[in-house]
């Protein structure tokens, strides 16, 4: 369908509905635009549950509305495969996505251990190209995992990608994160049932364990992770990490209490892509590689809000932006200092923020959702600026809203009508 320019200067700040088909159009946490902000990427849930219910990859002009498939998958059902939660890499029209297995079915349906990362060009739609190698088969291929890899994303440089993971053959319910980088050559495994080859080498970068010792770093589960930095930080030694991701760990306090503290592991892709060993023997998970290093950021009581989020990062990598409640328990943006874990509540709302948040670029603004309407925040005049004006009753903002590359406008998720059903459609609101 195509539609008249969505952010013309006559529009300008007004609320526009970009996607029009009576469809699920559900936009991921990050990276929905194209490299030059011609396109936002999609998958075509309804619901944020039903991924193993999706079928459809797909994109939408920003100055058009033009909507596109640019993948469905084959023999979809309700038990999967399964596609969803897809983003554009920084440099490079090509979109990574959540594709559950080929064999899925009643027996083994789309699971959190069972799925991959796949890859789709603009220039070749239709054509997956598998990211991640999976290989369930002992002995295993070193850089392929052999569980479900899920919500990827890219570096500033767009070479590598990082994910959380779930084992599907070890103590499945421990979730990490890992990251997938170029080893020159692709990941060839055997084609065994469930088994598939991969571009990129792929590694866990956090230790679990089942039960932390308390008052320990261990962590029971590492999640909802992103880079530090558009390229890299320097770290508190002073040398210059190029690549490093910043993750989400439950940790036990002394008191026996679950606490959600921020970790950073430090990355070096010359040593992982030599510790072929990482990749584990049968019965046991695979192993941290050489070449990563983990370190606590943060010590806090109350450690980081239960609101599913992701973390971001300063474009310098001198900051971490995470949710934690504050003295009355509302969950509220705050930033982490890197160099020695200090927090600032940046937010001082009466409610809590509902969703993973985004910074822009320059990352001196954070767009964000509270009660059903989303806000920008200004962080070099502490400005927080109401940009819809939803009343109780209307219908229902979901997820993380995103800025556009040049900073103009916001794009979030909306259900909007549709005769008597409710989809969710992509919105757009321009800001100054």
């Amino acid at each position: 369908m195509i539609m008249n320019s969505c952010i013309s200067e006559k529009e300008k700040n007004a609320i526009v509905q970009l996607t029009q088909a009576a469809s699920g159009h559900t936009l991921h946490h990050n990276g929905v635009f194209s490299p030059d902000g011609q396109w936002i990427v999609f998958d075509g849930r309804n619901d944020d549950t039903k991924i193993g219910e999706t079928s459809v990859i797909g994109v939408v002009n920003v100055k058009t509305g033009e909507e596109k498939e640019i993948y469905q998958t084959k023999h979809p059902t309700q038990y999967g495969p399964g596609v969803g939660a897809a983003s554009f890499s920084p440099v490079a029209d090509r979109v990574i996505f959540i594709h559950g297995l080929a064999n899925a079915g009643k027996e083994n349906p789309y699971d959190l251990s069972r799925r991959t990362g796949v890859a789709i060009d603009l220039a070749h739609p239709f054509r997956p190209v598998f990211m991640d190698a999976r290989d369930i088969t002992a002995p295993y291929t070193p850089g392929a995992l052999r569980g479900g890899t899920h919500s990827h994303c890219w570096s500033g440089d767009g070479h590598m990608i990082s994910f959380t993971y779930n084992d599907a053959l070890v103590e499945s319910d421990l979730r990490t994160v890992g990251v997938l980088l170029d080893a020159g050559h692709p990941v060839l495994v055997d084609t065994a049932d469930g088994n598939n080859s991969g571009q990129y080498y792929a590694v866990v970068v956090a230790d679990v364990v089942p039960v932390p010792r308390p008052g320990s770093d261990e962590i029971s589960k590492a999640f909802d992770e992103c880079w530090v930095g558009q390229a890299g930080y320097t770290n508190a030694a002073g040398r210059r990490i190029p690549y490093a991701i910043a993750f989400q760990g439950n940790t036990v306090n002394k008191k026996g209490e679950t606490i959600t503290e921020l970790f950073i592991a430090d990355l070096d892709p010359e040593a992982i892509l030599k510790d072929t060993a990482a990749v584990g023997i049968a019965g046991e998970r695979p192993h941290v590689p050489k070449g990563v290093g983990v370190q606590r950021i943060s010590r806090t009581g109350k450690g980081l809000s239960h609101v599913r989020h992701w973390l971001r990062s300063s474009p310098d990598g001198r900051f971490i932006y995470a949710l934690a409640p504050d003295d009355k328990g509302i969950a509220q943006v705050v930033r982490y200092a890197v160099s020695d874990g200090q927090a600032t509540y940046i937010t001082k709302n009466a409610t809590p923020v509902d969703y993973s948040f985004n910074l822009n670029k320059e990352g001196n603004r954070i767009t964000y959702v509270t009660a059903n309407n989303i806000y920008l925040f200004d962080l070099l005049t502490n400005e927080n600026i109401q940009l819809t004006f939803n009343k109780p009753g209307d219908l229902k903002i979901v997820g993380a809203p995103s800025f556009s590359p040049d900073g103009h406008f916001l794009v979030y998720n909306q259900y909007r009508p549709a005769g008597q059903q409710q989809y969710l459609q992509i919105m757009t609101v321009a800001v100054k």
